[in-house]
């Protein structure tokens, strides 16, 4: 069995300026598979603090990482996608904002959003039959002290806790970082998202297909698929 991962993500346009920021804030372009630039004003800690996020790239998580069973392909998992995003209407989830997520910070829209969390529901169930079982390694690794009984169920289910009610978009832009740490990287990040030519919203208009060669690779762009249902 092929130890790559795909996932279903959202990532924004490359050319955009919302995209920028968030590959310069972990200093790695998924779309070219390359590292990047840090954002002006990054200082020598930077690298340490998003370590974990520049693993996967600027994205949200739509389907989380999964191996996929055996009798499907890559290009299945590619075809399924586009077919799924073309009965997809775009979402606009309206202006974005730099929050602290527990230990984490994170892009995340200004007020919820229902239409955006059925589309990650109907991501979820709509390609867990790609999904292989998890080995008891990667089980381990999810079972993380915290997770509540129904996230812990929602683990052996679907492969990944915070699904459904536990769902919450968001766009990565650090690691977990004890508090003060953690206060100076917001403030930072704030400041340089404020920077940017306008606020920028949250259009859901493609999903794209990552992919994870090998264990620990970072993840790289390998599919497009718009958003095209309309009406």
């Amino acid at each position: 069995m092929s130890s790559a991962r795909y996932a279903v993500y959202y990532v924004p346009v490359a050319e955009t300026p919302l995209y920028r920021f968030g590959a310069a804030a972990i200093g790695y372009d998924a779309y070219r598979g390359a590292d990047c630039a840090y954002l002006d004003g990054a200082d020598a800690s930077w690298p340490a603090l998003v370590r974990e996020p520049r693993v996967y790239g600027f994205h949200a998580t739509m389907k989380p990482p999964v191996r996929l069973k055996d009798g499907f392909s890559e290009s299945d998992f590619v075809d399924a996608c586009t077919a799924f995003a073309a009965q997809q209407k775009p979402v606009d989830a309206g202006r974005l904002v730099v929050r602290e997520i527990g230990s984490f910070i994170a892009l995340v829209p200004e007020a919820p959003c229902e239409p955006l969390n059925a589309l990650a529901v109907a991501c979820v169930t709509g390609f867990d039959k790609f999904r292989a079982q998890m080995t008891e390694q990667e089980l381990s690794r999810r079972l993380a002290p915290g997770l509540s009984e129904r996230q812990i169920e929602h683990l052996y289910r679907w492969g990944y806790p915070y699904v459904f009610e536990d769902f919450r978009f968001h766009m990565t832009l650090t690691g977990s970082l004890p508090t003060q740490k953690r206060t100076a990287a917001l403030k930072f990040l704030c400041a340089k998202f404020e920077q940017l030519p306008e606020p920028p919203r949250l259009l859901i208009d493609r999903l794209v297909v990552s992919k994870q060669a090998q264990p620990g690779a970072p993840f790289t762009v390998l599919h497009q698929a718009v958003l095209s249902r309309g009406g």
